[in-house]
């Protein structure tokens, strides 16, 4: 007997209202009307007969009863959760506890389908462009274009003070005219972003599908003016439909916190090039990354305990940024070799440690595999620690130590940037000063130096430069990546 719940992607408690938007979402991408693909006619009929079935309680209820006992084993996604603690200890005081939560396939690598990519490239055009930086631009471009695919869509939208679609989205790749568009390109106006990321979205919505890594790489050496909420609005709408924005600042003019809250509207996150040399570099590892995507649009439903707070969430992998805590958590792309990685810290009150165990956090992993037709099961999540009575000595995985220290760092320069934005400059020097002696201790001699020239401004004019913040902001946040990842 089929597993109809697996048909329709969801868990066996799920609710009519879930099963019916399941069955909705699923009958749009399946009806013969839409999708000729063969076997999918047959597969819309399977989940037709799911929903027939789920859709009545009382055969549900048959249903259910006909059933094997579920195991989370047969996950398509494995999960690992490091603690720094063994266990909570019954005190009356509030108690830190960190985890890195991990997600990766369950298949081997070589088993997973790479899947086809539909990538538009939104570039800024405008004056602040000219020189060397459009020159990287287009140099950037061109490499891209030639290393696509047969089954891959690439676009390309300039903007300045309006959009212009430079290359249309279309299977059939004309190269020699592509890179003929590209090497035309003339900076000129003004900055609008908006304008070319809604050109942007609409050359990818052209050939818009679940099979395929949908996906925006905004590129910017500017800020824009008055057109930021609708920038986010139209982000929240790309990721509804299963578009991922991720954002490039070139420079030391644009507005980081901008394009980081942007990216991470749909799961990804921001990069600061300093030199245009390293446009290349960034656009080829983006490209790599996409094309090893085995799950996207992944989504962490969660709650906490009353008496449990999540305070701080660090995506480590494999685009590292700072999240808010919002109780649906975009997370982006799970990729075939590398993967999801979060540290998780807990503020726990003593009201949680009553019992003899506390759930830190309960939810579900949601997550869609471009190379199925049918959305994927949901996987629970449950992260949870036993009370004591005494302290365990055993000591944390060197895994969370590492990443643990690492992020120490990121988030000394992140509490130095508030204590600027309170007027607490002197508070912010010395903190720096302290961060800088981490980084002696770790090697990064280079990145020592930006922070204490960094640490220095701040005594004498009260303010940091912008060149300098954005370094010690992605630098730091660098550490956090792969090795060799980022830099």
């Amino acid at each position: 007997m089929p597993d109809y719940y697996a048909l329709l992607g969801i868990f066996r408690d799920a609710t009519q209202e879930e099963i019916k938007r399941a069955y909705f979402e699923a009958a749009q991408r399946l009806h013969p009307d839409k999708n000729e693909a063969p076997g999918e006619t047959e597969i819309f009929l399977d989940v037709q007969q799911a929903y027939d079935v789920l859709s009545n309680t009382e055969i549900r209820a048959e249903y259910d009863a006909s059933l094997a006992p579920e195991e989370e084993e047969q996950s398509l996604i494995l999960q690992r959760v490091f603690h720094s603690r063994e266990s909570l200890v019954r005190i009356n005081e509030t108690q830190l506890i960190y985890a890195l939560v991990e997600w990766k396939p369950r298949q081997n690598e070589r088993e997973v389908v790479s899947p086809p990519l539909n990538i538009c490239l939104v570039l800024d055009n405008s004056t602040s462009m000219k020189g060397q930086n459009v020159e990287m631009v287009k140099a950037a471009a061109i490499h891209l274009i030639r290393s696509l695919r047969q089954q891959d869509i690439l676009s390309v939208v300039t903007f300045n003070d309006k959009a212009e679609v430079r290359i249309p989205a279309s299977l059939n790749l004309d190269r020699r005219r592509m890179e003929t568009k590209v090497r035309m390109l003339l900076p000129s106006g003004g900055t609008e972003i908006f304008q070319g990321l809604q050109a942007g979205v609409v050359e990818v919505r052209k050939n818009l599908s679940d099979e395929r890594v949908n996906h925006i790489i905004l590129l910017t050496d500017g800020q824009t003016y008055g057109d930021e909420e609708e920038c986010l609005v139209l982000a929240e709408e790309a990721e509804d439909i299963g578009i991922g924005i991720s954002g490039l600042g070139i420079g030391k003019d644009w507005n980081d916190d901008f394009l980081d809250e942007l990216a991470a509207k749909t799961g990804s996150s921001s990069r600061y090039i300093a030199e245009p040399q390293e446009i290349q570099e960034f656009l080829e590892e983006k490209f790599e990354q996409l094309a090893k995507v085995f799950a996207e649009n992944v989504e962490l439903e969660f709650q906490t305990p009353s008496a449990v707070d999540l305070s701080y969430i660090f995506r480590l992998q494999p685009n590292a940024a700072h999240l808010s805590s919002e109780k649906e958590l975009q997370l982006g792309v799970i990729l075939r070799d590398q993967s999801l990685s979060l540290i998780l810290e807990f503020s726990i009150n003593p009201a949680a440690v009553l019992e003899d165990k506390v759930d830190l956090l309960t939810g579900s992993l949601k997550f869609e595999i471009p190379s199925q037709s049918l959305a994927a099961q949901p996987m629970r999540v449950r992260i949870s620690r036993n009370v004591t009575e005494q302290a365990s000595l055993e000591p944390p995985s060197p895994t969370l130590v590492h990443a643990l220290a690492n992020l120490n760092l990121y988030r000394m320069q992140e509490t130095a940037q508030e204590d600027v934005a309170s007027g607490k400059y002197n508070e912010a020097s010395r903190r720096l000063q302290h961060l800088a002696t981490h980084l002696l201790s770790n090697g990064e001699r280079s990145m020592a130096k930006t922070v204490l020239l960094e640490a220095e401004n701040l005594q004498q004019q009260q303010s940091f430069s912008e060149e300098g913040r954005k370094n010690i902001k992605y630098g730091t946040r660098a550490l956090l990546l792969p090795a060799g990842k980022g830099k």
